[in-house]
């Protein structure tokens, strides 16, 4: 009975070995049954294409006016008239200030007056002058006197010419009684009011702007300046035909970037050895005055001529260590890691100067679930939800 109960109990001992060894091996092998019979990852790819570029660059730019003026009196008084409003657009030519003129209307009767009373001394001394001469053709007197009359006629013509001169300061003055806008544009905040005490060595009257045409002004280092000279040299030998190789546009304080496109108008001629820039200068229309005096844009050179340049997605690319790469499915359908260099930034894209070929895939989305070596399953991105 005994022996009975023991070859039991070894029974059922055994019997459980077998079942642990069954499912350890079940466990063990599932994963690479599973592995073996699962199917490539789908990832969704994109084509790296090639795309007519207008090569660009932006740097920090800023407004200039081309003229702009502190409008200040020309001679001193007291001021009668304001005849413009702050802000006003006005034109070459208009009034805006009155200065009583009564002090300087009285300077010029009585530089008229000297001039009258110089040209009469003139005409007595021209009369002594013709006297002394018939006197000494008779030689009823000494030759010196003819001389003493014939210099006092050269003082009263020079007394003549002097009171002339002060007529024609006289009337600069009285004309200075009256502030014109010396060019058209549109003036600020007016500083004086009525009856204020101006003159040359008080504050401004206020500020004149021209508005458009204007200048936005920007500074390329050297390796920039020299780069985009090169380039145009390549072109053209005409300066002029070089500056008209690049469209100078412009992006608003707003982020709105002007339809208008500006021209080359200067470049200095020396890097400033203090920030190793050079200052450039670009005109436009500025039809629509959105470009103020000391306004900071965002200044972008487009080059005239397209390159065929290939672009990718910017979601295909990874970075490590070793700079840029991107996962390429081969003609295997299998994955590969290429590093590759970009450039500028366009739209959702990106140009790629080295490292892919026109026509490659990239993968732009499923980069987590594959490595490169890897067997896929490539989808286009546009039909990814397919």
């Amino acid at each position: 009975m005994k022996s009975s109960v023991l070859t039991t109990r070894s029974g059922r001992k055994f019997a459980a070995k077998i079942a642990v060894i069954g499912t350890a091996l079940m466990l063990c092998t599932s994963p690479l049954a599973l592995a073996q019979d699962a199917p490539p990852p789908k990832v969704s790819v994109m084509a790296a294409v090639t795309k007519p570029i207008r090569n660009s660059a932006t740097f920090i730019g800023r407004g200039e006016a081309i003229d702009k003026v502190n409008v200040i009196a020309r001679v001193s008084g007291f001021l009668e008239e304001v005849l413009v409003k702050d802000g006003a657009e006005v034109q070459e030519g208009d009034l805006l200030f009155k200065i009583e003129r009564s002090t300087y209307e009285a300077t010029l009767e009585a530089r008229r007056a000297d001039l009258a009373k110089a040209e009469a001394n003139l005409q007595l001394t021209s009369l002594d002058l013709a006297r002394k001469e018939e006197l000494l053709a008779r030689g009823a007197v000494p030759e010196a006197e003819r001389d003493t009359s014939l210099a006092n006629e050269k003082i009263a013509e020079a007394e003549v010419r002097s009171a002339k001169a002060a007529i024609q300061q006289a009337e600069l003055d009285l004309s200075y009684t009256e502030v014109h806008a010396p060019f058209s544009g549109r003036i600020g905040r007016v500083q004086v009011s009525v009856g204020d005490v101006v003159g040359p060595n008080s504050s401004s009257l206020v500020n004149l702007v021209r508005e458009a045409p204007t200048y936005v002004a920007f500074a390329l280092n050297e390796k920039q300046f020299v780069s985009i000279l090169q380039e145009a040299q390549k072109e053209t030998s005409s300066e002029e035909e070089q500056k008209r190789l690049f469209e100078v546009f412009v992006v608003l304080p707003n982020g709105t970037e002007m339809e208008e496109r500006g021209k080359f108008a200067f470049a200095d001629n020396r890097i400033d050895p203090a920030t190793g820039a050079i200052t450039l200068r670009a005109e436009f229309a500025n039809d629509d005055r959105l470009i103020v005096d000391g306004s900071f844009l965002t200044v972008g050179l487009e080059a005239e001529k397209a390159v065929d340049r290939i672009v990718i997605s910017q979601a295909a690319i990874q970075r490590d260590q070793q700079g840029p790469f991107v996962l390429v499915v081969d003609d295997q359908q299998m994955v590969q890691q290429r590093y590759i260099e970009t450039s500028d930034v366009v739209g959702t894209g990106i140009i790629v100067t080295d490292g892919l070929q026109d026509g490659e895939q990239v993968v732009v989305e499923g980069l987590l679930r594959i490595r490169p070596g890897a067997k896929v399953d490539p989808v286009l991105a546009n039909q990814a939800g397919e």
